[in-house]
């Protein structure tokens, strides 16, 4: 890829985008919502005070309030996806800035009703629930509210952390720019010395890192490492902002703890987060095992930082899109004809997904989108089995949001994190084993192999230490200890160097810098943890699905179209895991092995 094959966004070919235009057909239209919206937030206030008066009163209060924020969703998408692609673009930044501020005061003018709910009692609201048909739905949402009830505070209280969403915002915001639109990397370049330059960008890191020439690896992780080292101060004085904040709002709320103010709202024990720690602790052996054999593999007396994605392969497995989408489509065929059929159509058909790299793009992958949009998939396709599998993961997002908005009533439109992960990681286990079944060549199998340790190495190694950082950075902010730059860096190369166990030669400041890497991960409050259970249960359900037939399909699909009418340990249950327990993740380890 020289330096020439990254086209600016505006060079980008339409059919290669995702469809913005079929939430917002301008961002005039945008404008005009938006302005719709802000002149009716003033009326959400002549409801205070009348919630409980009675069954009637409080269904419309819903129903004013399910639209207001409808419309809020639909406002917040489109700016935010209008600004992934382009960090560069200061119109969209605008818009994506004044979409959070006016979800932060839509967050505070409806702040008053969840205190309001409490002091009627879930008693009386319950009783309410069997009366008047507009609520009979609202049973799991008064379980949930008096679950948290004793971390919500008064309607006044409730109505300043909320509004203390945009300015909390502003750490991510910052690290997101630094990242996406002013970092500078030296283009990567191969051994040889008419060797054309290979332009690095957030687009196509991860490609290059995986490149055949070692001396392509070598620059491309310095110049990736040393651009991030050269802001390091500033990054580490947003990720330390971003943790206070974390901080503040566990104590308003009176958690004893930021993991537990983290999970606990999300109705998941701390113990699942601290027995993946310790299956994954118990296992870096199987880690340290696996350098030994890809140094062997490679051929190289010492293994670099470099080396741990470099391809085994004799050649790449080429893997255009279309071959991607229809690869992943044959390999989802367990779950049914509708389906496969929804998938391909909205990739195909309705634009679901923004293909390729383009200069300013963001970083990563995600899935996207609100009640009322189609899924929306974010990625940097470059054509390669790696690509392949990051599209079928935000499938499997993107296919766990559509059933959920179908089936579920807009309260449990959402679902969360620790659930999103199976779903996702799922599609990634079904499809590699389709490709492992139907193509015997050895060169092939090897190539979905890499695929498949490259996405262990992502979710089972880079995750947990992730983890396992973030708890330590929380602990220390919670003690008043300061976090500068080279604590952080640290404490990061300590923690890989664990799960390296002297197998891999390590530079311990470009190691360190890891976490300054993930922009996005690290301000989400306990997210990464999530993507090592989600990997464990996706590939427990993966083997069930591929063993038990029809029965086993409809619990999964079952489980998709829950959304949040289920916490999530029940949801994962009715589709045939339990992730509560150790043994997936220890199970999945012993997949890895």
């Amino acid at each position: 890829m020289s330096q020439k094959t990254i086209p600016l966004r505006s060079d980008v070919p339409v059919e290669h985008t995702w469809d913005v235009a079929a939430i917002f057909a301008s961002p005039a239209a945008w404008q005009a919502e938006f302005e719709r919206v802000e002149k009716q937030l003033p009326s959400l206030d002549r409801y205070r005070g009348q919630l409980g008066d009675s069954p009637v009163a409080l269904a419309v209060w819903f129903e004013a309030v399910e639209s207001l924020n409808r419309s809020l969703g639909l406002l917040a998408v489109y700016a935010s996806m209008n600004q992934a692609v382009d960090a560069n673009d200061q119109t969209a930044a605008a818009r994506n800035d004044r979409a959070r501020g006016l979800a932060a005061r839509v967050g505070a003018a409806q702040a008053f009703a969840e205190p309001e709910l409490l002091e009627l009692g879930i008693p009386k609201l319950l009783t309410w629930v069997g009366i008047e048909p507009r609520l009979a739905h609202y049973a799991q949402y008064l379980d949930q509210l008096a679950k948290r009830a004793p971390h919500i505070r008064s309607a006044e209280v409730e109505e300043l952390l909320s509004q203390s969403a945009d300015p909390f915002g502003a750490a991510v915001a910052t690290h997101g720019i630094l990242a996406n639109a002013e970092l500078r990397f030296a283009p990567a370049h191969g051994a040889a010395p008419d060797d054309e330059p290979l332009e690095l960008a957030q687009g196509t890191i991860n490609a290059l890192l995986a490149h055949p020439d070692r001396e392509v690896r070598r620059t491309a992780w310095e110049s990736y490492a040393d651009a991030h080292l050269a802001l390091k101060n500033t990054m580490a004085a947003c990720i330390a902002t971003g943790v206070k904040r974390d901080v503040f709002l566990m104590r308003a709320r009176r958690y004893p703890s930021s993991l537990e103010a983290a999970l606990l709202p999300n109705h998941i024990p701390v113990e699942v987060f601290h027995n993946l720690i310790g299956v994954f602790r118990a296992n870096l052996p199987t880690w340290h095992r696996y350098w030994r054999v890809r140094r062997k593999a490679l051929g190289l007396d010492t293994l670099k930082v470099y080396d741990t994605r470099a391809q085994l392969t004799r050649q790449t497995l080429h893997v255009p899109f279309a071959q991607a989408v229809d690869w992943i489509s044959e390999g989802m065929r367990p779950l049914g004809a509708e389906y496969v059929g929804v998938m391909r159509d909205g990739v195909l058909e309705q634009r679901w997904v923004d293909i390729y790299p383009n200069k300013g793009k963001r970083m990563g992958a995600f899935s996207t989108g609100a009640p009322g949009t189609h899924p929306y998939v974010f990625m940097s396709h470059n054509d390669d089995i790696f690509g392949m599998s990051t599209l079928a993961h935000e499938l499997g997002h993107s296919m766990h949001s559509y059933y959920t908005r179908r089936e579920q009533p807009y309260v449990y439109a959402r679902y969360g994190l620790f659930v999103a992960e199976v779903a996702s990681n799922f599609n990634q286990a079904l499809v590699r084993a389709h490709l492992l079944a139907h193509n015997d060549d050895p060169e092939f199998q090897l190539s979905v192999i890499e695929e498949a340790m490259s996405n262990f190495y992502r979710y089972f190694f880079i995750m947990p230490t992730l983890a396992r950082f973030e708890l330590e950075i929380h602990e220390r902010a919670e003690r008043g200890d300061a976090l500068t730059a080279d604590s952080l860096i640290a404490l990061m190369a300590d923690l890989i160097g664990e799960v390296y166990g002297g197998e891999v030669e390590m530079d311990r400041e470009r190691v360190g810098i890891t976490w300054a890497q993930f922009h996005t991960h690290l301000y989400s409050n306990f997210y990464v943890y999530q993507y090592a259970t989600g990997i464990a249960g996706a590939h427990a359900l993966a083997e069930r699905v591929l063993s038990g037939g029809p029965e086993a399909a409809e619990d999964y699909l079952s489980f998709l179209k829950a959304g949040g009418s289920l916490y999530p340990l029940d949801a994962l249950k009715l589709a045939g895991v339990d992730l509560a327990s150790p043994e997936p993740a220890a199970k999945a380890f012993a997949t890895l092995a």
